[in-house]
């Protein structure tokens, strides 16, 4: 007959001690996690105007989304008038030569396009785009 520490043995001897192999597997969690390029969205899905001449944005855009009722969209909040000029300034502080990209809708008012277009001047962005389909 056995005795009860030799069976507690031989049990621990067929388990597999798989703390190793979750510390190897969150490592490489938080290195992909930390080396991943991450996008800033306007933060509202805008329905493009169509043009005939489209052409691409070279570098990091600033974006700015006009909704229909004419909410200006920024990193996923909506931005009041009186601090759009403050906040393009900002992301131009973080991300120096960037262009503005203004998302309006097809049916945004146009005085939410100028203020925008007013606003990255005085800001003294390199450039201002406004984005369309082709």
């Amino acid at each position: 007959m056995k005795s009860f520490a030799r069976e507690k043995e031989d049990e621990q001897a067929g388990e597999i001690d798989l703390t190793p192999m979750l510390d190897v597997v969150f490592i490489l969690l938080i290195f992909f996690i930390v080396t991943s390029v991450f996008v800033k969205e306007a933060g509202y899905e805008v329905n493009y105007p169509e043009a005939s001449t489209v052409e691409p944005t070279l570098g990091e855009p600033i974006l700015m989304a006009i909704s229909p009722i004419g909410e200006m969209w920024m990193d996923g909040d909506i931005i009041p008038p009186r601090n759009l000029r403050l906040r393009i300034e900002q992301r131009l502080a973080e991300t120096p030569n960037a262009c503005v990209v203004i998302q309006a809708d097809q049916n945004a008012p146009n005085e939410f396009v100028l203020m925008i277009m007013n606003a990255a001047r005085e800001a003294q962005s390199s450039c201002t785009q406004i984005a369309a389909e082709e």
